[in-house]
């Protein structure tokens, strides 16, 4: 019972440095709050992609109030990812020394893979793509971006970068583009990325991703391993797969997971259990 309080107590606390209001609508009755809302789709995340009903039943339990499984879903679609980013930001650190960008997808299906062998071997290949910023010193999520279809990483690398605002970006080869070099040159960001393999070169006037190239430190780039570790946390923790249709309630799943893992990853510590 204490844990489930201490998960309030979190979600009151996230609630009010968010700014947010204290109901969801201004005229309708008054009976659940925001942070009534926020725990049991945290919880629901928290307990491997368990359903609405079932986290419902959960709180009733523990008599914990708890909105209704349809109300929860209402929920879901409502909030919009500005502010799922903004607590990403705030249960993370606001400063951020080295940062690595990196993408994952979570399954919109979860079969039998067994039984998907035993009929024809075709494995569906139908996911959500993620892509994140990892403050590499605290091992938590910064930013993140989610697309119900695959896209290709560069896309969103701007806006993560923008929203951490980071000493130093660390990357894989898949963001090795002039655009994401002549960015972090504006804003003053030290890139470390390795460079790819285009041939010899066509101009003789070098680039800003050829000129900042050269100051790549391999050292510096090897904390870029640790987005990749802490993915797999979040999927073994929190599930790989997500059960939603829709494209806001698929988002409010994996953004709950990224914010499961912020909140709770210094209790870990405490425990002295390891985060991988």
């Amino acid at each position: 019972m204490k844990k489930e309080v201490k998960l309030i107590k979190k979600v009151k606390r996230l609630v009010k440095r968010l700014g947010c209001p204290r109901w969801l609508h201004h005229f309708g009755p008054k009976i659940y709050e925001f942070y009534e809302h926020l725990s049991p789709l945290l919880m629901k995340q928290f307990c491997k992609g368990m359903s609405y009903r079932r986290i419902v039943e959960l709180f009733d339990l523990f008599g914990i109030n708890c909105p209704s499984k349809s109300a929860l879903q209402y929920t879901a679609k409502r909030i919009p990812s500005w502010l799922w980013n903004k607590i990403l930001e705030l249960t993370s650190n606001l400063r951020h020394h080295i940062i690595a960008l990196d993408g994952t997808g979570f399954s919109r299906l979860n079969p039998s893979y067994y039984y998907l062998r035993r009929i024809d071997g075709k494995i569906p290949r139908m996911y959500s793509k993620l892509s994140a910023a990892l403050d590499t010193k605290t091992k938590k999520f910064c930013a993140a971006k989610v697309r119900i279809i695959p896209r290709h990483d560069m896309i969103d690398a701007k806006y993560l970068v923008s929203k951490t605002k980071p000493n130093i970006l660390v990357a894989d080869k898949a963001y090795d583009a002039n655009s994401i070099y002549e960015y972090c040159s504006a804003q003053g960001i030290a890139v470390h990325i390795p460079k790819r393999d285009y041939g010899k070169g066509k101009h003789l006037r070098l680039s800003t991703r050829r000129k900042l190239s050269r100051k790549f430190r391999q050292r510096t780039y090897n904390r870029r391993v640790m987005i990749e570790a802490v993915f797999s946390a979040v999927k073994r923790k929190y599930g790989s797969s997500v059960n939603s249709k829709t494209a806001s309630t698929i988002r409010a799943e994996v953004y709950g997971k990224l914010i499961c893992h912020n909140l709770f990853s210094y209790l870990s510590r405490v425990l002295g259990q390891s985060l991988f």
